[in-house]
């Protein structure tokens, strides 16, 4: 897009636009802003609008508070959903000290580190995210009811679907932010729902994941629902995944596709060794793509969420997936990822990892084509498939142990973020919760 200084004047102005939200991300991905006033532009355009860093989760200390946020001009957008007079608009940011130079502890820039890294290997992450979410009912107070807002299933429409308006509202206020919506629809269980948005480059994929949240949650809220990205809301119905659809490109070419692949899947060099960096990787990276308790309540339950180290080409059973479609299309979709993820950390940490199996020149294990559900104990591991991280204290364990991983963060993320996850998984460990009380309380 390429706006300048110049360019936000003459939009602001001409879209009569009297407030500005300075958006930024936290550790765990949930979206911040600073709102002021469009008379404030200048001080906006000069990244000279300071913030309460040590206010928080992960940033600096009370005594390091002071910090600026650096608007990303092409982020700029007017929110469709204000009002028509008195419009609001707002920018995603970047995160800078008091001295100018960019803070290692903000997600954004973690993931514009290593992208960078790759750009001087010759590579261009493109990512295409597939985000599920739940639309539940809601009391007098707006408060979320623990009860779908239907009851429809994969692919059903109206009346059946009662979140298809909700949906089409979604489609089109994105649209009028400036994305491309390729599909949405009803998902397999009971008042889920999925919308995908056009593959891009990874920064912006980061920047319009946080953006589709808050647009999903908005729209739900006028409509009377509340919409949540918790991965596994309910027992026995699928959870809410997020497949991550990866290719890498020169800017021109798609660098995972060759059609002269000597094993004849059509895939290159460079993916099969993308491919085994990711899983050599992925009990580590399962605290960046599986962050929370509730995450290991999808992919251990079934349901067609992945719980096994492997990867194929046609079936959906493994942790990887190779879809069939090659040319420019050719890809690894990801399947254990969930929408809790802080999209700037789960993107770096999978760069990372990929680069680390090129650079390394890995290979992957071999590719399996069976459904991994259906066999035995003994079937799995004469092929040497594993199981999937189990909960957030293994993955908090393997994280710490993956250098690779804990580089690309650096110091300052890593010892908030492996902190603050301990803390969380510590809590979760020594809390009562219903099932235990429904389980022992008559027995024991």
């Amino acid at each position: 897009m390429g706006y300048t200084k110049d360019d936000i004047r003459i939009l602001v102005q001409e879209n009569d636009v009297k407030f500005i939200r300075l958006q930024f991300t936290d550790i765990f991905g949930v979206l911040k802003n600073v709102a002021v006033t469009a008379s404030q532009l200048e001080k906006i355009l000069s990244g000279k609008c300071m913030f309460d860093g040590s206010s928080i989760d992960g940033f600096v200390r009370i005594e390091e508070s002071d910090m600026f946020l650096e608007p990303d001009l092409d982020t700029f957008v007017v929110f469709p959903w204000r009002p028509q007079h008195g419009k609001v608009a707002r920018f995603i940011c970047d995160i800078v000290n008091f001295d100018g130079t960019p803070f290692v502890g903000s997600p954004r820039y973690v993931l514009k580190k290593i992208i960078n890294k790759a750009k001087l290997m010759g590579f261009h992450m493109n990512i295409g995210p597939e985000c599920e979410f739940f639309l539940l009912q809601t009391d007098d107070n707006g408060s979320p009811i623990m009860k779908p807002h239907d009851k429809a299933s994969y692919f059903d429409l109206g009346p059946a679907d009662k979140g298809e308006n909700s949906r089409r509202e979604i489609c089109l206020t994105l649209e009028d932010m400036g994305f491309t919506i390729e599909s949405s629809h009803h998902e397999q269980a009971a008042g889920q729902h999925e919308v995908d948005f056009r593959y891009c480059e990874a920064l912006k994929a980061a920047d319009n994941l946080e953006t589709l949240k808050l647009v999903v949650k908005t729209v739900a809220q006028r409509n009377g629902y509340f919409a949540t990205f918790m991965p596994k809301p309910f027992n026995g119905q699928n959870g809410s995944g997020m497949h991550i659809n990866i290719s890498l490109s020169n800017g021109e070419k798609n660098l995972f596709d060759d059609p002269d692949d000597k094993n004849g899947l059509g895939l290159s060099e460079t993916a099969y060794q993308f491919l085994a960096g990711v899983l050599f990787h992925i009990r580590g990276l399962s605290l960046l793509t599986n962050p929370i308790v509730n995450s290991y309540k999808r992919t251990n339950s079934g349901f067609e969420a992945p719980s096994y180290i492997a990867w194929s080409l046609a079936n959906r059973s493994p942790l990887i997936r190779i879809p069939s479609r090659r040319g420019e299309y050719t890809r690894i979709e990801m399947r254990n990822p969930d929408t809790s993820i802080n999209p700037y950390l789960a993107f770096a940490g999978i760069l990372a990892a990929g680069l680390d199996g090129i650079e390394k020149k890995m290979t992957p294990p071999a590719c399996i084509n069976g459904n991994i559900y259906e066999m035995t104990d003994a079937q799995r591991a004469d092929l040497g498939i594993e199981k999937f991280t189990q909960t957030l204290g293994e993955a908090i364990k393997a994280f710490e142990k993956d250098d690779i991983l804990k580089e690309c963060l650096g110091d300052h993320l890593c010892t908030k973020y492996i902190q603050a996850k301990k803390e969380e998984w510590k809590e979760y460990c020594n809390t009562v919760n219903t099932w235990e009380i429904n389980k022992y309380i008559d027995i024991y």
